[in-house]
């Protein structure tokens, strides 16, 4: 297993976004490097996961936040294993890559948002030590 920070230019960037599409279905190839290249300017970043045959794995999409509820924080988007190698150690191996970055940023906290209905997904956060502390509240607005 071998974990890569991508930059948007990176041809691997690529093998990413079948495993994001896993939790994010709406993003094209096209929409996916238009959101990479305008989020990238405001703190996106992409780590990956390849298996032993370069296939990615896992995938998360993370940025650090200054704000005054953790003053400090990385903040991750985008966490998904693929189905196929779930449970096999990626997503914790992918998490604790991320709060190293954390630490090396001076955060205080890693923090992620979860939809209510992954609950396997919950699961997996609670044994890695995550805690439940808010709720998340959209309002969907018209675009112009």
């Amino acid at each position: 297993m071998k974990i890569v920070d991508l930059e948007p230019a990176d041809p691997r960037i690529a093998d990413v976004l079948p495993v994001l599409r896993e939790l994010r279905p709406h993003l094209t190839a096209d929409l996916f490097a238009q959101v990479y290249d305008e989020g990238y300017r405001q703190g996106l970043r992409f780590t990956a996961v390849f298996d032993d045959n370069g296939r990615c794995v896992g995938a998360a999409g993370w940025r650090v936040q200054v704000n005054t509820v953790s003053l400090r924080a990385l903040h991750v988007d985008d966490l998904v294993t693929a189905e196929s190698a779930r449970s096999t150690g990626v997503g914790g191996a992918l998490l604790a890559h991320l709060e190293n970055h954390a630490r090396e940023r001076g955060c205080r906290e890693l923090t992620l948002d979860s939809g209510t209905a992954r609950t396997a997904a919950h699961r997996f956060y609670l044994r890695e030590r995550l805690d439940i502390t808010a709720f998340h509240f959209v309002k969907q607005l018209d675009t112009p």
